[in-house]
């Protein structure tokens, strides 16, 4: 049965098909692992057992009368606390929110169900994903898979948790400045934040302005990630951002990484400090693409550095979203995000012209890299994870860093939209994984794909996960 756990959702979907596994027996095994291991590092929150069992009843009748189950046949998945399932509450890990029961599914939740998928519970993050680490006063603690007295990251730490955990193969995730790559380089899973736009936004009660947030998966392996996009990626009018169906499978392209790619890797963005063995680390995971036959070579370039425009982005995206709310509610939230979003109201429109400014030299930047080389190559995290409970790191090898030096590879690429995914890099020295961050052009998710499997083929690491 351990053996189970450690599946690929594409393989547990192949024996679902072919009758040699019944959907109540995957669902069941899930529920006994969850309830066996989650309480060591707290990755779900929630579950819904009676009505996951239902559905994988419901779900092998069909399969028994011939009805083709979806590509996600019977696969237990994991839903953020950020993102509504019917009849199950999105908390947001935020306690004025506890009861907020909802009656819909998210254009997400829905195309994953669709699918076939059946949700088994939802995940921990930190109160309205506001960290890069996952507590909450609502949950508690999370902790990583690796060793639980490390965070597994954030927003979407539960997630990570619980994939790297071997408790789902796959969870939903979101990331509007790295919350699906922190937890996926920290919990050394595979963490896809595809193009903006790529998987619908919504239903929501007004429309996002940061222009940031990106849905995705994460995952033990490419291709299960690659199955998820397909799943749910496609216009839907609850998004007006949301992009047209690319039209290909990024599960069926994924074999189809060109020939001698030129790729560019910046070490450090011009400014960043990373930990010397998360660099050594990073720097051995380079090799695979010279094995493969592509060029590698440090970009000499520099990135502007755009921490106070994505700073003051998200907590006024955050205060726009709570702000008739806040003076009533502010009591039960954390103080530190209270005292953030009260100095988004002070925010004025020259504030905005510079966060504006700030991207567009950033997109410049990103934009001339790209007419020299394919991919950009980065560590996904300057650090190895930190403590569960924090706070973030104000130093790196001795050397002080600020706040956000400590996510400073994620959130860049969150202000333009590029599609970003992280592998695992290899381990530090204290036996936890690090990342290696793969970006590609605009709306280019086929090609990082087929460059993370392109690694994944010739350095493996789904067989080596931690034992809870």
């Amino acid at each position: 049965m351990q053996s189970l756990f450690r599946k690929p959702a594409i393989e547990l979907a192949k024996l679902i098909r072919r009758k040699d596994l019944s959907p109540v027996e995957l669902i069941d095994a899930t529920l006994r692992r969850i309830e066996a291991v989650n309480p060591s590092i707290n990755a779900f929150v929630a579950l819904r057992a009676d009505g996951a069992l239902e559905e994988a009843k419901v779900l092998a009748e069909k399969i028994a009368a011939g009805i083709d189950p979806g590509p996600l046949a019977g696969i237990p998945i994991g839903v953020k606390d950020m993102e509504d399932t019917c009849g199950m509450v999105t908390s947001f890990g935020s306690i004025p929110f506890k009861c907020n029961l909802v009656e819909n599914d998210s254009v997400q939740v829905a195309r994953l169900r669709a699918a076939g998928a059946i949700v088994v519970g939802k995940t921990n993050t930190p109160e309205f994903g506001f960290t890069g680490f996952t507590k909450n006063r609502l949950y508690g603690v999370t902790g990583n898979p690796w060793n639980p007295a490390r965070t597994p990251g954030g927003s979407s730490g539960g997630a990570a948790a619980a994939v790297a955990g071997c408790m789902v193969p796959l969870a939903t995730g979101s990331d509007a400045g790295g919350s699906i790559r922190i937890p996926a380089s920290y919990c050394g899973c595979f963490g896809l934040k595809p193009s903006y736009g790529r998987i619908p936004l919504g239903p929501l009660p007004a429309l996002h302005m940061s222009r940031t947030w990106h849905l995705g998966p994460l995952s033990r392996t490419v291709t299960d990630a690659a199955l998820y996009l397909d799943c749910g990626t496609g216009y839907h009018p609850a998004d007006p951002d949301s992009l047209p169906h690319p039209n290909l499978s990024y599960a069926g392209c994924l074999e189809k990484l060109p020939t001698n790619l030129k790729i560019g890797f910046s070490p450090d963005l011009g400014y960043v400090r990373v930990q010397k063995d998360v660099a050594v680390a990073v720097d051995r995971a380079l090799k695979a693409f010279e094995d493969l036959g592509h060029t590698v070579e440090i970009w000499q370039g520099k990135f502007p550095r755009v921490d106070d425009a994505w700073s003051k982005l998200m907590t006024y995206e955050l205060y726009a979203i709570i702000h008739h709310q806040l003076d009533d509610i502010r009591s039960e939230m954390g103080r530190t995000l209270v005292n953030e979003l009260d100095q988004a109201k002070k925010l004025s429109v020259h504030d905005f012209i510079a966060i504006q400014k700030a991207r567009a030299k950033l997109n410049d930047t990103l934009a001339g890299f790209f007419t020299k080389f394919d991919l950009l190559l980065t560590p996904t995290m300057p650090t190895e994870a930190f403590a569960a409970k924090g706070p973030p790191p104000d130093e790196i090898d001795g050397y002080p860093i600020n706040l956000l030096d400590a996510v400073a590879f994620t959130y860049p690429f969150n202000l333009t939209g590029h599609p970003a995914a992280t592998v695992r890099a290899g381990f530090t020295v204290n036996g936890l994984p690090a990342g290696l961050q793969i970006i590609g052009p605009r709306y280019r998710d086929d090609l990082v794909l087929q460059a993370a499997y392109a690694y994944e083929q010739i350095r493996p690491w789904n067989d080596a996960w931690p034992s809870l």
